[in-house]
């Protein structure tokens, strides 16, 4: 349900669906913190300020203090995992992608989901610095070369680079869009699928808007204006399929060499495996290896001959691809890493 057309629809089974594919025990939810938990701490206040510039991601007409009752709420919720786990650093974003759970889920069980995307999806964005993020940025680029060379040989003429796609990726979106209604659809998509999933989405953003693209002076002042600002109106459920048959087709292993030239170390992107538990409850690989295989139908019944070498590679990759925690494909970017870049340290979580 979560990468079929429309979604899991309704907040409702959002409350039902989100914590089975984190694997989060409902019944074994956080306590709601106390008073202490703000006293000297050292986020407490850039969390404080972010969180009083986000009223525009609260619904429209809400009376003020029910606002202000979950904008307390959103920063316990924070501070509470950062609290519980040390090894995570705060960034600028962080409570656009937590809002997003409290209003659909509500705090103790926004607090549980949180705390495990915050180990694992976002894991690579809460490090002391940005090197593994850019590093993710680093997979945009040659996305967009399998799909359309010219796109990226204009971006890369104009040395746009990838830093419009930043706020994107740290806020799963919810930074830049408007209608909360895209905002939750893009996370059903993203929860039940690769944490690179939302580069991937990223690329396929660009890639519709080719044509803005090329019609675009080739300076980067005028290409980073141009992207950074998203659209409001896209087609989602059209943009969501793309990036499904783009991951099969393209997937983090054939990438990982191009994406890491610049970096040596490990991500948690690159060592997905802890989320194999939820393969149990959702199975979005069979859904989109399906549609690959309808897709490639059609093409063989088009093309005969032509289309058979293409066909076999389609499902191969698919074959190795896509589960819900991606444990073949997380095999696959380890063993290419560790082909060409004997340093890269990377390893499954423990």
């Amino acid at each position: 349900m979560a990468i079929s057309e429309g979604g899991l629809l309704t907040d409702e089974i959002r409350c039902k669906v989100w914590p089975k594919l984190l694997n989060i025990k409902t019944e074994d939810l956080p306590p709601i913190p106390g008073p202490d938990l703000r006293e000297n701490n050292k986020d407490y206040h850039q969390v404080l300020l972010d969180v009083r510039r986000s009223l525009r991601r609260f619904p429209p007409g809400m009376p003020d203090q029910q606002r202000e009752g979950l904008q307390e709420q959103l920063i316990d919720i924070i501070l509470q995992v950062l609290q519980r786990n040390p090894q995570l650093h705060y960034y600028q974003g962080y409570h656009d992608i937590v809002v997003t759970f409290l209003l659909v889920v509500g705090e103790r069980l926004a607090t549980a989901l949180v705390e495990k995307l915050s180990t694992h999806h976002l894991r690579d964005f809460m490090d002391p610095t940005m090197d593994n993020t850019k590093h993710i940025l680093n997979y945009l680029m040659p996305i967009i070369e399998r799909v359309n060379p010219e796109v990226h040989d204009f971006m890369q003429s104009a040395e746009v680079g990838t830093i419009f796609a930043l706020s994107w990726l740290i806020t799963w979106f919810g930074h830049v869009l408007s209608d909360f209604r895209h905002v939750v659809r893009l996370y059903d998509f993203f929860l039940a699928c690769h944490p690179l999933m939302p580069i991937y989405f990223a690329a396929v953003i660009v890639l519709h808007r080719e044509q803005e693209v090329l019609d675009c002076e080739c300076e980067m002042a005028s290409v980073h204006h141009l992207l950074s600002q998203i659209p409001q109106d896209l087609p989602y459920e059209t943009l969501i399929s793309r990036t499904g048959d783009l991951f099969v087709q393209f997937p983090p292993s054939e990438l990982a060499r191009e994406a890491a030239q610049q970096y040596s170390q490990r991500t948690a992107a690159s060592t997905f495996k802890d989320f194999e538990l939820v393969s149990a409850q959702q199975h979005p690989d069979a859904v989109l290896r399906r549609r690959t295989r309808d897709q490639l139908r059609k093409e063989e019944q088009v093309k005969g001959l032509v289309a058979k070498p293409r066909t076999n590679r389609f499902v191969r990759l698919a074959v190795m691809g896509l589960t819900v925690a991606l444990g073949a494909a997380a095999l696959a970017v380890v063993n290419t890493a560790l082909e060409w870049a004997p340093k890269f340290e990377l390893q499954l979580f423990p």
